[in-house]
């Protein structure tokens, strides 16, 4: 039986850059295959070429789907085979509705004129082949992010799909959204739908996958069933070596308290009747690394952009830095008083895609590379940022490559060099590993244990319980805006955590002094 996709010797080059090194691949219709690698190995490169965002002629190599070659010269060429991806960045219009949206460049027409019935009951039997019971003419503004996924499988549906491509799926979902997802895939995969899986969470790639493709710098590392196929052996492969213990042993002791937050309130930047954050007190100390847990909406976000100064709505509560009241109102107060943060939404708060990742790297520090006249000192700052790039290990082709051009863990450590720049005594980490590989996981946890064993006092949110675990002293639960829990990490449990976010008391275990 033919494949339904062949990929034979395909090699991409930017300039010097060989991006991907004659890989190829094949699958089957109706399989899920999981692609596997570190940020920058190139496996969004490769979906690209797939799908005619990289043209035919940019690259070598043959492409074979459905028993014909295959050469895109734009991507409508390859969704008109029925190649459709959806990326990490939802492509939706947020002001249009699902109907919209899901016909948007494919409307049912008679005679020159749209056809709202005939698309409404489309649109309806789409919605229910995803599962999605919301109506057609909802504004995907009003959906949450995985409603807006679901919707973006329908919308390729639409387009008869024949192979979906998923591009880090669950990096916003929870873990609900998540089972709801992979139920879809495996329905998708009986009707005969392929699927290529793009993913760093493993136990997702296990549970989905019929096989496993592992790429690692440009190069073609292995296929192999994943049936039996241990997440150990895929990380060896990814990597090219066995990963120790993913979490570093946490030997530091904190100090005395830097950070006292009391009775913080958040409301709502729109509805200003709705409490984000409800009366939310807490601590940090010196050389701690203090962990925020809860479901999606508990508020860990809002707290902290109101202790880095940037929640757009109204707030109330009270700020002490070494004992001494600070207003924070805006950033700059926050930087000032030394407290530095990576925003949870990198594309859309943490980079400036068009500009190169040196300046994004120096953006907020500009002033240490003042000269006289108030001139840039600009061998200081090339110096600097070599310097950053290497510390953090940033895979970029130069310093001068625009940002938006690297992969999310790239772009990740660039911000993260950004707020080390600051030199600061706080450091706020929200949502620090999204999207980013096994590896590159290890090299930030090591990061954060090493500026901690420095004196720094490090907040970190994660949607990932067991990250928050394993890098925490102590954790912080909340639920609906209200803090449930302060507790100690000495073995603390996934299960002790939701119990701690669920019930209706408040719960504080002092740290010793």
């Amino acid at each position: 039986m033919p494949y339904l996709l062949e990929m034979k010797n395909i090699t991409k080059t930017f300039g010097v850059v060989k991006a991907l090194d004659n890989i190829s691949l094949t699958l089957n219709a109706g399989e899920v295959m999981s692609l596997c690698g570190e940020n920058g190995s190139g496996k969004s490169t490769l979906m690209k070429v797939l799908c005619g965002i990289y043209p035919h002629g940019s690259y070598q190599g043959e492409i074979w789907f459905a028993g014909e070659k295959l050469e895109p010269e734009h991507i409508r060429d390859s969704e008109r085979k029925g190649i459709a991806i959806i990326h990490q960045e939802l492509a939706l219009i947020k002001h249009l509705t699902v109907l919209e949206n899901i016909f948007l460049g494919a409307e049912i027409a008679r005679r020159g004129v749209l056809d709202y019935d005939a698309m409404t009951v489309r649109c309806e039997k789409l919605l229910g082949q995803v599962n999605l019971r919301v109506s057609p003419h909802t504004k995907v503004a009003d959906l949450g992010l995985g409603q807006q996924q679901l919707v973006e499988i329908a919308k390729a549906l639409n387009k008869q799909v024949r192979l979906l491509i998923l591009d880090e799926p669950t990096a916003s979902l929870t873990e609900q959204e998540t089972a709801l997802l992979l139920d879809i895939i495996r329905d998708l995969q009986q009707h005969g739908i392929a699927c290529i899986y793009i993913s760093h969470k493993l136990n997702e790639v296990k549970a989905i996958s019929d096989t496993v493709c592992v790429i690692r710098d440009g190069q073609h590392i292995g296929t192999r069933d994943a049936t039996g196929m241990r997440e150990e052996e895929i990380i060896t492969m990814m990597v090219g070596r066995e990963l120790t213990a993913l979490y570093p042993a946490r030997k530091h002791q904190p100090g005395a308290e830097i950070l006292r937050v009391e009775h913080l309130t958040a409301w709502h930047p729109v509805n200003r009747h709705i409490r984000r954050v409800n009366d939310v007190s807490f601590s940090l100390r010196q050389g701690e690394i203090l962990g925020i847990a809860g479901l999606v909406g508990a508020g860990r976000t809002e707290a902290v952009q109101c202790l880095f100064g940037v929640w757009p709505g109204r707030r109330e509560g009270t700020f002490f830095i070494n004992n001494q009241p600070v207003e924070i109102n805006r950033c700059q107060q926050a930087i000032a008083h030394g407290i530095a943060m990576v925003p949870e939404d990198r594309k859309k708060d943490g980079i400036v895609p068009v500009m190169p990742v040196g300046q994004n790297i120096t953006l907020a520090a500009l002033g240490r590379f003042a000269g006289p006249l108030s001139a840039l000192d600009d061998a200081a700052e090339q110096q600097c940022i070599a310097q950053s790039i290497q510390q953090l290990k940033v895979k970029t082709a130069s310093a001068l490559q625009p940002i938006g051009r690297l992969s999310g863990g790239n772009q990740q450590k660039a911000i993260l060099a950004r707020c080390l720049l600051l030199n600061p005594r706080i450091l706020i980490l929200d949502e620090p590993t999204r999207g980013i590989d096994i590896g590159a996981k290890q090299e930030i946890y090591r990061l954060i244990h090493q500026l901690v064993e420095q004196g720094i006092a490090v907040i970190v949110i994660s949607s990932e319980l067991p990250e928050v675990l394993g890098l925490s002293d102590r954790v912080l639960v909340m639920h609906e805006g209200q803090l449930k829990a302060d507790l100690l990490n000495h073995n603390l449990t996934q299960e002790q955590v939701m119990e701690a976010a669920l019930r209706s008391e408040r719960h504080v275990e002092k740290q010793p002094v």
